[in-house]
This record gives C-alpha cells, sequence and structure tokens, in this order.
C-alpha cells in the first residue's frame, strides 16, 4: 500500500515536484500523481498532509481501493458489496453536519416558571473518533436550571445526536452540546458531562480494555455555584470526588 517507484508504473506513477524519499517511502508533503488501480483517470493527491481532495474517482471505489491496499480482494463474494455498504454507514454516522440546533429545537420551547434543575441523564452517545475512524460510545449526563424557559425533553437527546454524528473527539463533543443548549434555550445554567469508551484504546494501541474517559463541560450556575456543581455531579451518579485511589 505504500507508494514506491518500484511499484507497477501502470497502477502508480510518482510525479517528482519537490519529492523526497527516505527509504523507498513518500515523505509528507510528497505530491504524487496516481492512476486509480479501478481505471479511474488520474488523481493528485498528497501523501498525509493533502491540499487537495481525490478526484476522478467515486466513494465506491476509493473504498475498494483501501480492500485491495489492506490485501484482500473487493470482487470476492463477501467484500463485493461492500463499498457501497460503508458509503451508506458513513452517511449515516455523519450525517450530522450541516445541521442546525435551532431547526432541531424547532420551537420546542416553553414558558415555565419552574426554576430548579432539570436532568436528562444516560443518553446513549455513539460516535467516530477522528483520528482513527473507530466508535467511541458511552452516555451523556446534560442538566440545565431554567430561566423562564424549558425545551422538550426529545431536543436534548437530538442536540446530543447532530454533534455525535460527525467525526469528533470527545473534548470538543462535551463542548458543543453544552454550548447548543447555552445558546438555545438560554438557561441560567447548562451541565454535560459524558462517559466513554474509545475503541482506538481497547482493540489497538493501549489495548486497554476497562478504561473509560469522562469530560465535562459547564456554563453559568454549574460552573460558578459548587453547590449547584455537586448537585448535578450527584444526581447524574459521576461524583467521583469520594473515590479514593
Amino acid at each position: 500500500g505504500i507508494l514506491d517507484e518500484r511499484s507497477n508504473p501502470f497502477d502508480r506513477k510518482l510525479h517528482h515536484r519537490d519529492l523526497e524519499q527516505i527509504g523507498g517511502r513518500i515523505s509528507r508533503g510528497s505530491e504524487v500523481e496516481q492512476v486509480n488501480t479501478l481505471g479511474n483517470p488520474k488523481t493528485l493527491c498528497r501523501v498525509r498532509g493533502m491540499k487537495k481532495p481525490l478526484e476522478g474517482a467515486s466513494f465506491e471505489e476509493l473504498v475498494a481501493e483501501i480492500i485491495t491496499r489492506l490485501g484482500d480482494d473487493p470482487n470476492r463474494e463477501g467484500l463485493i458489496r461492500t463499498p457501497e455498504r460503508v458509503k451508506k454507514s458513513l452517511e449515516f454516522l455523519t450525517n450530522g453536519y450541516g445541521i442546525d440546533t435551532a431547526n432541531i429545537i424547532n420551537g420546542a420551547l416553553f414558558e415555565e416558571t419552574h426554576k430548579n434543575m432539570v436532568l436528562v441523564k444516560q443518553i446513549e452517545v455513539f460516535s467516530l473518533c477522528e483520528h482513527h475512524l473507530l466508535p467511541f460510545f458511552g452516555k451523556v449526563h446534560i442538566g440545565y436550571v431554567p430561566n423562564g424557559k424549558i425545551v422538550g425533553l426529545s431536543k436534548v437527546a437530538r442536540i446530543v445526536e447532530v454533534f455525535a454524528r460527525r467525526l469528533q473527539v470527545q473534548e470538543r463533543l462535551t463542548e458543543q452540546i453544552a454550548q447548543a443548549l447555552w445558546d438555545q434555550i438560554e438557561p441560567s445554567g447548562v451541565g454535560v458531562v459524558i462517559e466513554a469508551r474509545h475503541l482506538c484504546m481497547m482493540m489497538r494501541g493501549v489495548q486497554k480494555q476497562n478504561s473509560k474517559t469522562v469530560t465535562s463541560a459547564m456554563r453559568g450556575t454549574y460552573l460558578e455555584d459548587p453547590r449547584t456543581r455537586a448537585e448535578f455531579l450527584r444526581l447524574c451518579g459521576t461524583d467521583y470526588s469520594s473515590e479514593t485511589s
């Protein structure tokens, strides 16, 4: 799968433009002119720090090329429809791009005098780590203190889905959910906690099967008032302050 001058010239042809090779491997920043093995027109790409997107090949053809470079045959029975399935799967798993959270709320804000905490906990979340495109999954706990308005409870979970269905890191996902609720509901405070397991740590790399990552994002009274924050964490069941090492 590594582009090499010794490769079949009909499959891969190197275009030397400030080309820098180390041990037969193309270094970062080197440009490659490539003929796709499925017969597509030449496409200009960059190894790693790619500046121009691959052109002239369909999503399915690119997946088939990945399968080929992994050492398997995309035309065998079990894999022949895999590129199509991968395309549909990734389109679904990343369909949160371009969705406006204001459209998710869609008027489901109601005037209410309730001024105590509202908590929606253990919302299932599944997302894709942007570093390895492997899933991370877990639970989201969301609390807010109303400031004259409450939001339909299902909208809280839908906001989670909007940001989870993107290429993500858990830290940013937590902040985005908190900021969206802060902007859309305009409450006195918002707290978000995510507890998740990352397959990039479990099935590869350090392979720590029991690891869990916990992230939090606070706004308003949750950030300013320790008692409100402590109540939120206690109700979530995520108050680790009493745990000993």
